[in-house]
């Protein structure tokens, strides 16, 4: 079936704040005695940052703070983070335009909404986007699909009928169980991880995107 539609991640794909990311959970964690500078932070890679503190007490237990407000801890010092130091990834203002010009495109991301927007409004790209979506309206984040399949039902298109543009390994499930087809560009720490191999193809940046395998698979194409 054509592809008709385009869904895109955002943290790590579009925008290189997964390395703030990382830095604002060493931060507020390691405030709250979870060693996080020393243990597998990619475990959590992708996840809804509500379900990332939850998981991190359960293992690492910590008095004080409630788990909302460490989630309003880490959401403020990631925008202050993308705004000092943050820039959009290589290649990504022309995947949009490419994948623009060949139908709608629509933001499915698991950071909540009022901070993707202030990140879209940062860089300029709030405007591109037909339509916004966040993991924290939906029942399960990712790698459930639900994100996703909500993004297709606003563009009001088929799932099987969209491209997804990913960079984590949850994100990348969440694509294929919505019957989508999906571009992974993980960074090289997570290019051997299971999940990834099921993307239907492997960048190692957007720059690499080719447009004629763009146009092989979508039903519209530009003039």
């Amino acid at each position: 079936m054509p592809l008709n539609a385009t869904l895109f991640d955002m943290d790590g794909l579009l925008i290189d704040s997964e390395i703030l990311w990382h830095k604002a959970e060493v931060e507020i964690f390691g405030t709250l005695g979870v060693p996080f500078e020393t243990i597998d932070g990619r475990k959590t890679k992708g996840v809804y940052v509500d379900e990332v503190v939850k998981y991190w007490r359960s293992i690492y237990p910590w008095e004080g703070p409630s788990n909302a407000e460490v989630v309003q801890s880490l959401l403020t010092r990631v925008g202050e983070l993308v705004r000092t130091e943050g820039r959009l990834l290589p290649g990504a203002e022309r995947t949009i335009a490419l994948c623009a010009e060949r139908g709608p495109i629509a933001l499915a991301s698991s950071t909540p909404k009022p901070l993707i927007l202030t990140l879209l409004d940062h860089f300029g790209l709030r405007d591109r986007f037909k339509s916004i979506h966040s993991a924290d309206v939906e029942p399960y984040g990712k790698p459930h699909p639900g994100v996703f399949l909500s993004a297709a039902a606003a563009l009001g298109v088929d799932p099987t009928e969209c491209l997804v543009f990913e960079d984590s390994p949850a994100g990348t499930l969440a694509g294929k169980a919505g019957r989508m087809t999906v571009v992974a560009v993980p960074v090289e720490e997570d290019r051997c991880h299971p999940a990834i191999a099921l993307a239907d193809l492997i960048l190692d940046s957007l720059e690499d995107l080719d447009p004629a395998w763009l146009d092989a698979r979508f039903s519209s194409k530009p003039s």
